[in-house]
């Protein structure tokens, strides 16, 4: 074939780095040089004169003869590498990926095809690799980045679906940026310069950042960076991990506030173990009430308190619960405190679970002066009754006054009783299955008729108290916070649908030396009066602001408010307002929370518009002078 150039031809075949195989137009092979022989793992003289398909998969031969035949008669150099993958069959047996390029050439009138072969099995299995790998982190549900750390600045390359769509920008406005993009102008942070430290040292780290998407919405971003190292030790990239953890923060924040509120809570919370009744936790009121220490309680049962006279019959009171036949109970009894003395306590209790383990949770409530309110307030009407009788120089003012103040406790404790009334006679009627709906309607009007009559009982205690000069005050040093969190606590119970209670910033080292029972009573007086005066679905704000003197409180609402021409007179005993007649009260309220706060050295103002809303605002000395 070749003559007396073929070994110059030789010398030619073995300088190409690919492999080469010469084949006849009979597809007999004809030459080979010594890449083709690594490629395929023959010697040479294993492949000269044997058909070409000897190195071709034979599921391929087939087809093979087709393109043959027709790439003959053109005559025409071409590349392979553009079509469907191309294999080779190596001696053995192993199938390898290849690029082929043909070329056709003549000598003497014989046709022969001179094919250039490179192995790309390693290239392919690569490629392969990379594309499982991207199809990977595209459907990865965090957010993934990567950035090249060779560039200034160290912009984004590369980033999946899901942080296109954690951010909301497209992938033109993402592309080629810093990762910085998502601060916005929120630039001081603690994380981004534990960050740029890591960046600066090549190191991996961890950080929390608040971020914003290309709406302006804020979300929480666990980031993670892991630096990409070259075999000369230099970084040339940084993946990033990113997730969104903004509920996760928003429930980690509300958890903690419930459980300082319940910590806080003025009454009492126990959680015990179902099977030993051994205390689990107590909570602070409880501890304080009592007299004992956390750990005192932790080894005792309610029994040691004599929740019950004997163990035999509270296990048998709490088998209802135990059994699924009630989801709550609730009883009287009384607690034994440290120091020998007793007090009546209401008793809710749940089963609940902690841990996968059956506990009871009992909120207690102290109803000491509850259980003597009915006597007191009868004392207290009789003694109003002789003091006007006694007054002849104020017959006439005092004869009103009296007038008032029975209508105002017959009507304010008929309605109430009235409701209750209706209501215990319905749930009789109500036997079904499919009554429960107005079973839990019935019991929610007595529950709520109930606390309507504590408030009013509680006001005329109040009253009576600062009138007859009677009242005590006690000083103590307290938090801020803990008298605002029972307070809010105990309002909650009273919010109609959709109100809510805003709570106040920033208070949690806040500290006074007052009376703290009657701060809360003057904040429970306000805030209740913007649940009572406000619509469903509406909003009761609640700030403060304390200097080196004085403590100012305000609480605003979204009320029906006060008519200016009534405006003059809301501090004035059993003054109510034009607009308010058809709403339950008895216009103490107000009057108490003046009075409290004039006795302790504060103030209280007001500033309204009717059908807009209402602000009180309050200041109280930081330190009571006694």
């Amino acid at each position: 074939m070749l003559h007396q150039n073929k070994k110059i031809f030789n010398i030619l075949l073995e300088t190409v780095s690919e492999g080469v195989i010469i084949v006849d137009s009979q597809q007999k092979i004809v030459e080979v040089n010594g890449a083709a022989e690594i490629i395929f793992g023959y010697q040479k003289n294993e492949l000269l004169h044997k058909e070409l398909q000897t190195i071709i998969p034979p599921e391929y031969h087939k087809k093979h003869q087709n393109h043959f035949k027709g790439f003959i008669k053109s005559e025409v150099r071409r590349s392979m590498k553009e079509s469907s993958d191309i294999y080779g069959l190596k001696k053995n047996g192993n199938k390898i990926a290849i690029e082929v390029e043909l070329n056709p050439f003549t000598i003497e009138g014989n046709n022969f095809v001179m094919a250039l072969i490179d192995d790309v099995s390693e290239r392919k299995e690569i490629e392969k690799n990379l594309m499982l790998k991207s199809s990977a982190l595209q459907s990865a549900s965090n957010g993934i980045v990567i950035t090249d750390a060779l560039q200034d600045d160290n912009p984004i390359i590369y980033f999946n679906s899901a942080f296109r769509d954690l951010t909301g920008y497209s992938n033109e406005e993402i592309i080629n940026r810093n990762c910085r993009f998502l601060q916005g102008e929120d630039r001081e942070q603690a994380g981004v310069q534990t960050l740029r430290n890591a960046i600066k040292k090549g190191k991996s780290c961890q950080v929390r950042l608040r971020n914003y998407k290309k709406d302006g919405t804020l979300f929480w971003n666990d980031i993670y960076i892991m630096p990409i190292v070259n075999d000369e030790g230099v970084v040339t990239n940084y993946i990033s991990i990113q997730s969104d953890v903004t509920e996760e923060i928003k429930s980690e924040g509300q958890r903690h506030h419930l459980e300082h509120i319940i910590k806080q809570s003025l009454n009492e919370i126990y959680v015990f173990d179902a099977i030993t009744l051994k205390f689990l936790n107590v909570n602070y009121g409880a501890q304080k009430n009592l007299g004992y220490t956390l750990e005192e309680l932790q080894n005792m049962t309610p029994l040691d308190l004599k929740v019950y006279d004997n163990e035999q019959g509270f296990r048998k009171r709490i088998a209802s619960l135990l059994n699924d036949d009630s989801e709550k109970i609730e009883f009287e009894t009384l607690h034994l405190r440290k120091d020998g003395s007793v007090y009546p306590v209401e008793v809710h209790l749940q089963l609940s679970k902690l841990g996968g383990e059956q506990v009871f949770v009992a909120i207690v409530l102290d109803i000491t002066e509850r259980k003597n309110y009915t006597e007191k307030l009868e004392k207290t009407v009789e003694e109003r009754t002789k003091q006007l009788e006694a007054a002849l120089s104020k017959e006439k003012e005092l004869n009103e006054l009296k007038t008032k103040f029975l209508s105002l406790v017959s009507h304010e404790f008929k309605t109430p009783l009235s409701g209750i009334l209706t209501s215990s006679m319905l749930l009789g009627k109500y036997k079904r299955t499919e009554d429960q709906e107005k079973r839990d309607k019935h019991v929610k009007i007595i529950g709520d008729k109930v606390q309507y009559l504590t408030t009013i009982l509680n006001d005329f205690l109040s009253l009576e108290r600062l009138e007859t000069g009677r009242l005590n005050y006690q000083f103590s040093h307290f938090k801020l916070s803990k008298v605002i969190d029972a307070v809010i606590y105990n309002a909650n119970m009273l919010l109609k649908d959709g109100q809510f209670i805003k709570y106040p910033d920033n208070i949690d080292h806040l500290s006074l030396y007052q009376d703290e029972k009657i701060l809360a009573v003057v904040l429970s007086n306000l805030i209740n009066n913007s649940i009572l005066y406000s619509e469903p679905h509406t909003v009761i704000s609640i700030t403060v602001h304390q200097d080196d003197q004085i403590t100012t409180i305000a609480v605003e609402d979204q009320s029906i408010g006060i008519p200016l021409e009534d405006q003059k007179n809301i501090f004035e005993r059993y003054f109510r307002a034009r607009n308010v007649s058809t709403i339950q009260g008895t216009g103490i309220g107000l009057n108490i929370v003046k009075n409290h706060l004039e006795n302790l050295g504060g103030t209280v103002r007001f500033t309204s518009e009717e059908n807009v809303g209402t602000i009180f605002t309050i200041t109280i000395p930081n330190t009571a002078s006694e």
